[in-house]
């Protein structure tokens, strides 16, 4: 799916003040998406996409501290 697909992209509140090495996550209504902010001024920069169910299930994982 297009970026522009992707509305309120937000930084991770984990990112802190690393110069822009960080990441950020968008939603659709058919999931979500996470990039590098690194790459702000390239449209086609790569990024992650998951359905709805597989980015619930990795919030899931992160949030019990499964994933470390």
């Amino acid at each position: 799916m297009p970026e522009q697909h992707y509305s309120r992209w937000r930084k991770s509140s984990r990112s802190g003040n690393n110069n822009g090495n960080c990441v950020e996550v968008g939603f659709a209504t058919t999931g979500a998406a996470i990039r590098d902010t690194k790459e702000a001024a390239d449209l086609n920069r790569p990024m992650l996409e998951f359905s709805g169910a597989a980015f619930a299930a990795f919030l899931g994982r992160v949030k019990s501290g499964e994933l470390g």
